[in-house]
């Protein structure tokens, strides 16, 4: 009864169309994982599938997807009915919507819910970043993240349901000395996700952020930023805790998601106070320590 109010309210401005709707009889709802082979995303999609859902987790390395997916499988009872699919596939590549379409209809199924957890990073002073990888940087958690979600989100107006949680971070609240386009990539994500679900709201399609601190996975060591302070001083969360809670918000139609007390007082601050004052302490806690700032 709650859950039919719930969905009532969100759908109070949707219109069926029930020629359009018709296209989608029969078919699998799927939740959509990109870089779910580890890390939060792969936490996502054990979340999800825990809950019975279909999923698809979309990852560059076909062998990490492998062992994400048997990973997955192995913790599920037996009894369950949904489906653990994957997707070896770059999501920056120019036909990457149309091959996951392929995927989809191959599957039986269409994209439910869209996760955007696929991210890079790039740790140390702006100069030092080798040009290639700031336009990968940017190419993947700017561009491919715009992209699917424009791919995927008209589907879920017509059918009244569905959503997207992008994963951006609390770096999206400051600018990030040492950082920088990292810092800034995630902001980009904070402001679309929170635009694109105004224009959705009473449409029945939740659009939401998560906006993690630390996590404990090895995303910091491979933009070689794990000399920064910060990781010492911000409280660290397990991937499995945050998308438990994530997953609990998504799910009750909350648009912007911080996990932790602390981590939400630090998104407030952060918020508050000016930037003449966050951004030196921000970079203080990221500042590599040991070896050129400036890489010249």
């Amino acid at each position: 009864m709650i859950g039919a109010a719930l969905l009532g309210w969100r759908r109070r401005y949707w219109r069926a169309n029930p020629t359009k709707i018709a296209a989608f009889d029969g078919l699998i709802p799927f939740k959509v994982i990109t870089g779910g082979s580890d890390g939060i995303g792969l936490a996502l999609a054990e979340e999800f599938a825990r809950l019975d859902d279909s999923i698809l987790i979309v990852a560059r390395n076909a062998d990490r997807l492998a062992r994400a997916a048997a990973q997955i499988e192995k913790a599920l009872p037996t009894s369950r009915s949904a489906r653990v699919a994957t997707l070896a596939l770059d999501v920056m590549a120019d036909d990457a919507c149309q091959k996951m379409d392929a995927k989809l209809s191959e599957l039986g199924g269409y994209c439910d819910v869209l996760v955007n957890s696929a991210g890079v990073g790039a740790a140390g002073a702006f100069t030092a970043n080798d040009p290639a990888r700031l336009h990968n940087l940017t190419a993947l958690n700017v561009t491919a993240l715009t992209l699917l979600c424009r791919h995927f989100l008209p589907d879920m107006l017509i059918r009244g349901r569905g959503g997207i949680l992008n994963v951006a971070s609390l770096a999206g609240y400051a600018p990030g000395p040492y950082q920088a386009a990292y810092y800034a990539s995630k902001s980009y994500v904070i402001s679309l996700t929170e635009a694109i679900a105004h224009e959705c709201n009473g449409l029945g399609v939740r659009v939401a952020v998560l906006a993690p601190g630390a996590v404990q996975t090895d995303f910091h060591a491979r933009m070689k930023g794990e000399t920064g302070l910060y990781l010492w001083l911000m409280p660290v969360a397990t991937p499995q805790r945050v998308a438990r809670s994530a997953l609990l918000r998504f799910r009750l139609g909350q648009r912007v998601i911080v996990h932790g007390f602390r981590n939400m007082l630090l998104m407030l601050s952060l918020r508050a106070l000016p930037h003449r004052l966050t951004v030196p302490i921000v970079a203080f806690m990221l500042k590599p320590r040991g070896g050129s700032d400036h890489g010249t």
